[in-house]
């Protein structure tokens, strides 16, 4: 899929709101990324595609999420197929991409070969990790979870977790609750 095709996801549209919105400079996000302006210029107007790294360093300049940004990049559709070679608008190289497109109740990511625990994520609601091929370690709520294929973790909202991949040809589908939407537990 090429970046003009009508179907594929305006990510640099969604990045280009989000910063307008908080009234900030291609240059105040350069400095709060750690991304050179041109490149950030590039991602807005859609003539270059983040990786999923760099989309996460531009969330945290703008004090939203990777994924929020993808699901903001596309309207929601009530029926949606999304297919197998459709990189949601993310480099090829990323080894992410989204599996449910727009801004909806639940966001799904599928992760295919090597994921680092450089990062710790809490979110409000709950997520959910299902193993497709690979393994993965999770550390979440201070315990080591070893998880193979075929095996799903979940975390609850607010518990803090990290992951990363343990074998070659890891891939992870990664499915939670919409930040948007306030679960009401027990």
């Amino acid at each position: 899929m090429e970046a003009g095709d009508a179907d594929t996801p305006r990510v640099g549209a969604a990045v280009r709101r989000r910063r307008r919105a908080l009234d900030l400079t291609l240059a105040d996000v350069a400095r709060l990324s750690g991304l050179s302006s041109p490149f950030l210029s590039q991602i807005e107007n859609d003539r270059a595609r983040p990786s999923m790294r760099s989309l996460q360093r531009i969330a945290d300049a703008l004090g939203t999420t990777a994924v929020q940004l993808l699901a903001a990049s596309d309207a929601s559709r009530t029926v949606d197929v999304v297919r197998a070679d459709d990189d949601g608008g993310l480099s090829r190289e990323a080894g992410v991409r989204p599996v449910v497109r727009g801004l909806h109740q639940l966001h799904a990511l599928e992760f295919v070969g090597e994921h680092e625990a450089d990062r710790e994520f809490q979110h409000r609601n709950d997520e959910l990790m299902y193993v497709a091929d690979g393994s993965v370690e999770v550390e979440a709520d201070g315990r080591i979870h070893r998880l193979g294929r075929g095996d799903t973790l979940l975390v609850s909202g607010g518990v803090r977790h990290r992951w990363r991949t343990t074998a070659p040809g890891a891939r992870v589908l990664v499915v939670a609750v919409g930040d948007h939407v306030d679960v009401l537990k027990p």
